[in-house]
């Protein structure tokens, strides 16, 4: 059954960046986390195939699926390019979400970043998006899209191609708007022209946006002293036009409670606050940063078990805290029983799946020249 898309959850339960006990997923605060932000009247997860190493489908079984009716909530997976093969994958992959989520259909189904070179062509060249349609029309999947990390070319050519698609999915927060890269603003706008509904991912930029320097963050407290920095992010993007969801791949019970009292009783951004976050922004953007989003994409083919995206927070640490003594400690910390970023033999297979595009081999000189000189 078809449900209208103007009409959904504003908050998603991104199931990415599950708290963690001995390795795993801690099931019993991710059961407690559901409860209250089921409680609240909210009720779209969001999961995909490779999150926490396929463990994340699993979880959702657990903690919503056995415990709550099938028709009481709304589940979103997705289908991994990286790990198509041929055209039976398709079906493979897709009957092994089921059996891990334990349901019989997906609410929402998304082809997994798709961007321009290897994953859309992959996509296209196995006839996964003919593939969803089927998998529609049998009762499998209730609505069909995908989640977009390419050019604005890119997606228009999709959509003119495959009208078929019902949602955009699309990382969009107020530091990456006009950002060369990623290209939010633009994104946006192309969906909006059409009147296609969009979920926004990383509203806080993996937690960049949560955490801002002192001055930064007080020009915020300044205009609304009780209210997190995370809040501002995330109703700067649920206050746009056409925004159907905004994923928060929460990790802790705080930031539930919190984004929950964000969301409850939500109020768009006025005029002046809005002012405020452009402050913000444009502080922000006098600071050359890492663009990392702590997917970690990078780090599962690894051959040499970098922990990517940790080092490049001890980088971006440095370049806006200034705090080089803290960041090398934490690079040390997160290195120890890992990869270092000398250890880069440049084989270029984090760069071949990061969303930024990032250059990651070269970031990795410079972060080893950075944090391991005696």
């Amino acid at each position: 059954m078809s449900v209208d898309l103007t009409k959904m959850p504003k908050l998603g339960f991104g199931l990415m960046r599950l708290p963690t006990k001995d390795g795993e997923v801690d099931l019993d605060r991710v059961s407690a986390m559901a409860d209250a932000y089921i409680k609240a009247g909210l009720n779209y997860f969001d999961t995909a195939y490779v999150y926490h190493g396929g463990k994340s489908e699993v979880c959702a079984r657990e903690v919503i699926v056995k415990r709550y009716p099938r028709e009481s909530f709304f589940l979103a997976d997705k289908l991994p390019a990286w790990s198509i093969k041929c055209s039976e994958d398709r079906d493979r992959i897709f009957s092994e979400q089921l059996e891990r989520a334990g349901v019989e259909y997906f609410d929402f189904y998304l082809l997994h970043s798709l961007e321009d070179g290897y994953n859309y062509e992959v996509y296209e060249k196995y006839g996964c998006f003919e593939w969803a349609v089927q998998k529609r029309d049998e009762g499998k999947i209730r609505h069909f899209g995908f989640s977009f990390h390419g050019t604005p070319e890119l997606l228009e050519k999709v959509l003119d191609k495959h009208p078929e698609v019902e949602f955009v999915q699309i990382q969009l927060n107020y530091l990456d708007w006009d950002n060369p890269t990623v290209q939010s603003g633009r994104l946006y706008e192309i969906l909006r022209s059409r009147n296609i509904p969009i979920i926004v991912m990383e509203p806080v930029k993996g937690g960049t946006l949560a955490d801002l320097t002192p001055e930064n963050a007080a020009l915020l407290r300044k205009a609304a002293p009780e209210a997190s920095e995370a809040s501002w992010a995330l109703r700067f993007a649920a206050s746009l036009d056409g925004v159907m969801t905004v994923l928060s791949g929460m990790s802790t019970e705080e930031q539930m409670q919190d984004n929950l009292g964000t969301f409850t009783d939500f109020k768009p951004l006025s005029e002046e606050e809005k002012a405020v976050v452009e402050s913000v922004r444009a502080a922000m953007l006098s600071v050359e940063s890492v663009g990392c989003t702590a997917c970690r994409y990078c780090t599962d083919g690894c051959p040499m078990n970098i922990p990517i995206p940790d080092i490049f927070k001890a980088e971006n640490s440095v370049r806006v805290y200034k705090d080089a003594w803290r960041a090398k400690n934490f690079y040390n910390k997160v290195t120890e029983n890992a990869g270092k970023a000398s250890d880069c033999i440049g084989c270029g297979q984090c760069e071949g799946v990061c969303p930024q595009h990032l250059e990651i081999i070269e970031l990795l000189k410079g972060a080893a020249e950075r944090f391991e000189k005696d």
